[in-house]
């Protein structure tokens, strides 16, 4: 392997301090509380201005199974995983000899004294903290002691890498909304585990993290689902039709929770909007669907075992040409598979979900920003486009937090797409019909419940159909209805988001990817050019491709399609879509439930290339 692929630590003023560029790991026990300690650890950070990236890897139960939580700082704003753990904190019996294993030589170890040092290596550092002591002499409540020890780490690993106080205080403040009863208890306990390691501890270990500037100003953490819910409240959603599952839920609990604050009308008090809770996933998009048909914004959200479920209601919503937005956020499969893993496993069977010919739109955001604007977008295609539209998030996007650019206000009206008018009808007279091409895009103008045109009503049916929406099994109607759907398929090519495209135009390397692998790829191509490997990269943000996609392919002499799923899905639907270059499109795909990072994508080109 490559020297210049190594997780190399930045070289800095004091040889003997590593600031802002390092991996620290947190291993506890799920439903231990851990999440409000983490959330406040690494909100401290940002704060401070450090470019900080935070992955929860937790287990599928409510309880008792240990869960891990990495945080990565970098002084040069590199937002992906890292392999390595430089800091490491163990309170978590079942899992301390692994944890204790896996430090890089050089790091340090905060564990619980009740743990056993399982592990007497000689190079590494181990910090003991007296959890049970500091407990006792805080004295929360006892229901409470279990939830509040986890600050015992914040406030030793605060003081061990000079993390500012103040920061912790204004984290427990952000994350308690205010209320300080929560507040103090937590920040008691942080500041007497402080001022215990001041007394006890020789801080005599090289990591350190310190206040910076130049990345996150402007700048707000969020994660993607709660951000795809505020888009979708801004965007103008009248339904939210869901049944839970992991890790999705909680786009649907965050517009339960913003909308009575945000779509209220102010005259009459009532809300503008409804959330149902539905008794399966077939139930949700049924509503969707019907709500759709009757000209309301409506969406759900789900992950692949409902996707799955959803096949022949999206089968309908596409041959009826009802529109319907689905926010698939991914995780590991098949089957129930691993639901708090991620992954990009769905890309291929949700793009030709439902049986027959059928095709849909997909969008892929990369950030949190970027599912606040593809609620938007994804509610002006379906109605445009008359189809299902689904926003194909992940586990990491939709549930980690991360940096994001701040959210704006749509400043575009909402595309209803082609809503025909009692007017209309009237001047086109019999030109008009429901599935009537009259612009040669494909799109034909539909109606909606309360046009009262006597000629307006129709049935939108799943079985064949002419142009005026009466049954027909005429082989003809048939194929001339298809190859309409097709021409609108085709126009949708034209008005999805447009890829991104990075790098040098002329280099012989190309990298195509999607979604969270975005930090991780442009990682990655900084690697690759320090190997002396240049490199260009289109992130993908839409399905199906446009000319940018196929102008990229024939640019460059190996493509590799980055993504996290073991097929290369992405991959065979490029191959289909462009069959001449299909041999120039090398697969990149890694689906072991963690975040891609930039070292295995430098590693996998290196190592195809022969360097």
């Amino acid at each position: 392997m490559s020297v210049l692929v190594q997780e190399d630590h930045a070289v800095t003023d004091e040889p003997s301090r590593i600031v802002n560029d390092f991996n620290i790991n947190v291993a506890t026990v799920n439903g231990s509380g851990s999440q409000t300690s983490n959330a406040v650890l690494i909100r401290a950070l940002f704060n401070m201005g450090v470019p900080v990236t935070g992955k929860n890897l937790f287990p599928s139960n409510i309880q008792g199974l240990p869960t891990w939580y990495h945080v990565r700082l970098s002084k040069d704003g590199y937002l992906a995983r890292r392999d390595g753990v430089e800091v490491m904190v163990c309170m978590n019996a079942a899992t301390v000899v692994e944890d204790m294993e896996s430090v890089a030589p050089g790091g340090i170890i905060l564990y619980d004294d009740a743990l056993p040092v399982a592990n007497h290596r000689k190079d590494v550092t181990f910090f003991p903290m007296p959890v049970t002591k500091l407990v006792k002499e805080v004295n929360p409540p006892s229901s409470l002691k279990g939830y509040v020890a986890n600050f015992v780490y914040v406030g030793v690993l605060a003081w061990l890498l000079e993390i500012e106080m103040e920061e912790i205080e204004a984290g427990l403040d952000w994350n308690f909304g205010g209320k300080r009863k929560p507040i103090e208890m937590n920040l008691t306990m942080a500041k007497a585990a402080y001022d215990w390691a001041a007394e006890n501890l020789e801080n005599n270990q090289p990591f350190r993290a310190a206040r910076m500037n130049g990345f996150n100003e402007g700048k707000i953490m969020v994660d993607g689902n709660t951000a795809a819910a505020l888009g979708a409240i801004f965007n103008g959603i009248q339904l939210m039709a869901w049944y839970p599952i992991t890790p999705s839920s909680s786009i649907a609990e965050t517009i339960n929770k913003q909308g009575p604050k945000l779509r209220v009308d102010p005259d009459t008090g009532k809300a503008t909007y409804a959330v149902i809770q539905a008794e399966d996933e077939l139930a949700a998009i049924g509503m969707v669907v019907g709500a759709g048909f009757a000209g309301a914004r409506s969406m759900t959200a789900t992950s692949g075992p409902g996707i799955s479920l959803m096949a022949e209601f999206i089968g309908l919503a596409y041959f009826a040409e009802t529109p319907a937005v689905i926010w698939d956020v991914q995780r590991v499969g098949p089957s129930t598979g691993l639901p708090t893993r991620t992954g990009q496993g769905d890309i291929l069977s949700t793009y030709y979900l439902s049986h027959g010919d059928t095709r849909h739109v997909l969008l892929f955001p990369a950030t949190p920003k970027e599912c606040f604007d593809f609620a938007g977008t994804a509610f002006d295609l379906a109605e445009r486009l008359q189809t299902p539209v689904f926003v194909m998030s992940d586990l990491d996007l939709g549930m980690n937090t991360a940096i994001s650019d701040r959210f704006e206000y749509p400043d575009q009206p909402m595309d209803r797409g082609k809503v025909v008018t009692e007017e209309q009808i009237t001047e086109w007279g019999s030109k008009w019909g429901r599935y009537v091409d009259l612009d040669g895009d494909g799109i034909p103008y539909r109606s909606i419940p309360g046009n009262k045109h006597p000629r307006a009503a129709y049935l939108a049916r799943g079985t064949g159909h002419n142009e005026y929406a009466i049954y027909s099994e005429d082989p003809k109607v048939w194929e001339k209805n298809i190859a309409r759907i097709e021409r609108k398929f085709e126009t949708a090519r034209t008005i999805v988001p447009k890829p991104e495209i990075f790098g040098d135009k002329d280099a012989a390397v190309g990298i195509i990817s999607l979604g969270t692998n975005h930090e991780a790829v442009m990682e990655a191509r900084d690697r690759l050019a320090d190997a002396g490997v240049s490199s260009a990269y289109l992130r993908l943000r839409a399905l199906p491709i446009g000319q940018e996609v196929r102008d990229f392919i024939d640019a460059h002499e190996t493509i590799f399609v980055v993504e996290a799923n073991s097929d290369g899905q992405l991959r065979l639907i490029l191959q289909t879509e462009e069959p001449a270059q299909a041999t120039r499109l090398i697969q990149a795909a890694k689906g072991d439930g963690w975040p891609i990072t930039a070292r295995w994508i430098t590693e996998t080109v290196l190592e195809h290339l022969g360097q």
